[in-house]
């Protein structure tokens, strides 16, 4: 299991222990194969994480034809040994019963396809440096999970090798691509974000390797595309997972070859770009799936960094609140009920949606309203704009005008809350939003706010 080891240094018999811990270590483990095509095989895991599976890359590959290509991975947590079924076709079985998570015990017995393996504790520790700093770049966090990632951080951001981020939803990818960016040798180039799951699947293509004059209807110009743009800095290629899987050997032939075609032309471009993958999937189980190319995958997953969620990293919480909250609240402390009941809470949403309640609790003035649904009386403008966000009805108009409609309902909930939180002081709260005075008074007429100015 994973712990965090203080450094030692040998003064005769003593030794000096340090407060903080410089570096963690991980209990090593031994998987065997005891019955299968595979008999005798084995591996000892020489990092926390041991994937096992039919396809090259994997730390033990089995040639059993009923395992699949990414078939399970035994991690290495606080908690245990945690073996996790990667999406395969015939399952994975701990002691016979079926499982898609579970943690295991000394000797004890996986099967996997027609294979039994079986699971060992060695003796020892595998040991990680831990970097030094609360603070890296924009990224934020004191945790074990957080710490062990900066360490790894200027070494990867020194090479020129294409990094895959994988984390949930709001964890912070996009965060530590830049930051990657920033540190590398690349940092004085530009940095391009393209987002796969939000553009057009007919623009895509377009967007990522740009199209000659007259490539399709409406391309009146040649324009580059976002491997181009970035010539010289890094390309970030946000939520790949979503990425079409006819584009994908497109795309993997760009990363092989390091050249491109615009859409609609022959000529080749030759890309001086370093490539940044983001996703909230395990792309291991995209492939087995069928959604995603395995030699893509193999291509991509160069260095991966996995970004932990917040519930993996829950002594992160009340730095993160502190510092949201000294954003939103021109540098003052956070209550410390709110800390705590925060510190309490589960986060779906990661570290954007604790930002998000962060704001809420500074807008609202009052630490106990930053949970989504409170009821009360304050809340009230905030509540008819969440609960209307969509209605039925609103098929029935243009997308504009549903999208207007939804707005002023958001707009209608902000200005009731921004003058409740500074006292009705028109002249405070254009400060505090840093809005135009005008503008708010313009806003408070329309949406009917009472207000005094001074």
């Amino acid at each position: 299991m994973a712990s965090e080891r203080p450094p030692c240094q040998d003064v005769g018999a003593t030794a000096v222990l340090e407060a903080r811990p410089r570096e963690v270590a991980f209990s090593r483990f031994h998987v065997q194969v005891q019955l299968g095509p595979d008999q005798g095989a084995s591996q000892v895991a020489d990092a926390p994480e041991l994937v096992i599976g039919s396809a090259r890359g994997n730390q033990l590959v089995l040639t059993d034809q009923a395992v699949s290509r990414h078939h399970c991975v035994i991690t290495v947590t606080p908690q245990g040994f945690l073996l996790r079924d990667l999406g395969s076709t015939n399952g994975t079985r701990v002691s016979g019963i079926r499982v898609e998570a579970a943690y295991l015990d000394p000797g004890a017995l996986i099967g996997v396809g027609q294979s039994t393996l079986r699971f060992d504790v060695l003796p020892g520790e595998i040991r990680e440096p831990l970097g030094d700093e609360d603070l890296s770049g924009r990224v934020l966090g004191q945790s074990t999970a957080m710490r062990r990632i900066f360490a790894m951080l200027p070494r990867v951001a020194a090479s020129d090798s294409t990094v895959l981020l994988e984390g949930e939803t709001g964890t912070g990818k996009g965060l530590f691509a830049e930051l990657i960016h920033q540190q590398s040798r690349r940092a004085s180039g530009p940095f391009v974000v393209i987002d796969c799951g939000a553009i057009p699947p007919t623009l895509i293509e377009s967007e990522l390797f740009g199209h000659a004059k007259g490539a399709f209807t409406g391309a009146q110009q040649a324009r580059a595309g976002a491997f181009e743009a970035a010539r010289g800095g890094t390309v970030l290629l946000d939520e790949l997972g979503e990425l079409r899987l006819d584009l994908q050997p497109k795309l993997l032939r760009a990363l092989e070859e390091r050249t491109i075609r615009r859409v609609g032309s022959l000529d080749p471009i030759r890309l001086d770009v370093r490539v940044i993958a983001a996703t909230n999937r395990d792309l291991r189980q995209e492939v087995n799936r069928g959604n995603f190319r395995s030699d893509l995958f193999y291509r991509l997953n160069v260095v991966r960094i996995r970004v932990p969620s917040l519930r993996e990293r829950r002594e992160d919480i009340p730095l993160l609140v502190a510092h949201f909250y000294r954003q939103f609240a021109d540098g003052a402390k956070p209550p410390l009920g709110l800390v705590e009941a925060m510190a309490r809470h589960d986060w779906p949403g990661n570290v954007r949606e604790l930002r998000g309640a962060v704001e809420r609790a500074v807008l609202l003035g009052d630490p106990v309203l930053w949970r989504e649904g409170a009821a009360t009386e304050g809340e009230a403008a905030q509540g008819e704009a969440r609960e209307n966000v969509f209605r039925d009805d609103d098929l029935s108009l243009s997308f504009r005008e549903a999208k207007e409609r939804v707005i002023s309902l958001w707009e209608r909930a902000y200005v009731h809350a921004l003058i409740r939180t500074n006292g009705s002081n028109v002249s405070r709260a254009a400060r505090a939003a840093r809005m135009d005075r005008n503008y708010l008074r313009e806003l408070l007429r329309r949406h009917g706010v009472l207000a005094t100015d001074v």
